[in-house]
């Protein structure tokens, strides 16, 4: 099993990486297969079911659709272009991806959100249909968006083993949390180096560093933009942007003398916030591992180069690859996704990756660096994804900021032991999964539950 740091770390848009990036994905992937095959519509169709159905308006989902048909994607996503592509495919009934002839495409017709079907691979399934000028179909998908960007076919989500072994070999195989610290034992390696050779096998070392500077310059400037931007956030909760004030504040208090100490968490939260009203507002993200969470990674980061006096710029690789390495660990023995587990899931997940990092930098031992991880998803356990509205920004954007403020603690809980402790992360993942299957649906992202029906004005 190899989950490279660039499929859990994903730059992409807001505000879902599950119910828009994910769906726009599997749009494209549903036109490379017509040419591939040869299909030759006249007409394309779409259904979302489950959590897609349910919570899709408020994630944009159908729009993410419409635009995934029309060509676009979430690595490239150009805001202007698209809001001139849906003018044009409202009026004209029809989209046209580069490299392939105009399809006819009615979004008001042609895709439509089943409310009553779920499909049985995962809570977010979706079908695509190809059919010809009399209406008989010629072509039909089914497309599971798993978690963090990740999509699936039907035959895929039966055989994930199968069609992640057909990748080639690593030099550092380790499938869970007991592997990887019998292979750093073993090897004398950090959990970073091995993530490091892992990732050299796969792609070689020209460009890794790089990328992962660029991974860590778009979460930065993510983190910016939000510091610096007011207003009400779209969808119709009118929730105020508050990071840039929160921000300010702080800025005005440097030097005063008077601060207390825990005005620490307030940073840390702020980095977040600023991250999630950019994700709620359809910016550009990068999934950490998911977009819901996408704040709690940047925003641990952030604190460790601006607050922590030893840190370093070299820190972020390390950072970023000790992260993606238990993100990795928690994706293929359980879920990032909120709609199959909760938002344990996904806020959880990314507040024990930014623990494994951020204790990693501080020079935490691998088996500090298990115990971190361990701690901060122990402490999200039975978390529910309840949004208000279907949106992702209560209780999204605060939680985010929450899980950043975890993750820290965590690391520095960690690093005050040796590494030994009760429960072992492996443990705590398969608790977080079981804990997810048992939950409820309407905890899951169907915005049928908890806050969501709890708060009445909405």
């Amino acid at each position: 099993m190899f989950l490279s740091i660039f499929e859990i770390f994903k730059v992409g848009i807001g505000p879902s990486s599950s119910h828009t990036m994910g769906p726009m994905t599997a749009a494209g992937l549903f036109l490379d297969t017509l040419l591939e095959h040869r299909i030759k519509p006249a007409r394309l169709g779409a259904s979302l079911h489950g959590s897609l159905a349910f919570t899709g308006t408020g994630h944009h989902t159908d729009r993410a659709v419409v635009l995934g048909l029309d060509g676009f994607t979430p690595e490239d996503f150009d805001a202007t272009a698209a809001k001139a592509a849906e003018k044009r495919i409202a009026t004209r009934r029809q989209v046209q991806p580069k490299g392939h002839p105009p399809y006819d495409f009615d979004p008001q017709k042609d895709l439509k959100f089943d409310y009553d079907l779920e499909l049985p691979g995962h809570a977010n399934g979706m079908r695509l249909f190809a059919y010809d000028a009399y209406g008989a179909l010629l072509f039909e998908e089914t497309y599971y968006s798993v978690g963090g960007g990740f999509v699936l076919t039907a035959a895929e989500i039966n055989n994930v083993e199968q069609v992640l072994d057909t990748r080639g070999k690593v030099p550092h195989p380790f499938q869970n949390a007991d592997q990887m610290l019998v292979m750093a034992s073993a090897s004398g390696k950090t959990i970073a180096q091995m993530k490091w050779e892992n990732e050299q096998a796969r792609s070689g070392p020209e460009c890794l560093r790089s990328r992962i500077e660029h991974l860590w310059e778009v979460m930065n400037t993510c983190i910016n933009d939000g510091l610096q931007t007011k207003g009400i956030l779209p969808g119709g909760l009118n929730t105020r942007r508050r990071a840039m004030d929160i921000h300010e504040q702080l800025l005005a208090e440097q030097g005063q003398n008077v601060t207390p100490p825990h005005v620490i968490n307030d940073w840390i939260a702020a980095y977040a916030m600023a991250v999630n009203e950019e994700n709620a507002a359809g910016g550009r993200v990068v999934t950490s591992p998911t977009n819901g969470a996408a704040g709690v990674i940047p925003a641990t980061l952030r604190y460790h180069l601006d607050h922590v006096p030893t840190a370093q710029a070299s820190d972020v690789v390390d950072f970023l690859l000790t992260a993606s390495a238990i993100g990795g660990v928690i994706k293929h023995n359980a879920s990032i996704s909120g709609a199959e587990v909760g938002c344990q899931g996904e806020v959880g997940s990314a507040s024990a990756m930014a623990a494994a990092g951020l204790c990693a930098v501080l020079g935490g031992t691998p088996q500090q660096v298990e115990n971190a991880a361990e701690i901060a998803l122990e402490h999200h356990l039975g978390m529910t994804c309840d949004p208000i509205k279907g949106l992702v920004q209560a209780p999204c954007i605060e939680r985010n900021g929450l899980g950043a403020i975890k993750a820290v603690s965590a690391a520095s809980l960690a690093l005050r032991g040796d590494g030994k402790h009760l429960v072992p992360l492996d443990h705590c993942i398969q608790t977080m999964l079981q804990t997810g299957l048992d939950m409820h649906s309407k905890y899951k992202e169907t915005s049928l539950g908890g806050l969501a029906v709890n708060l009445p004005a909405c």
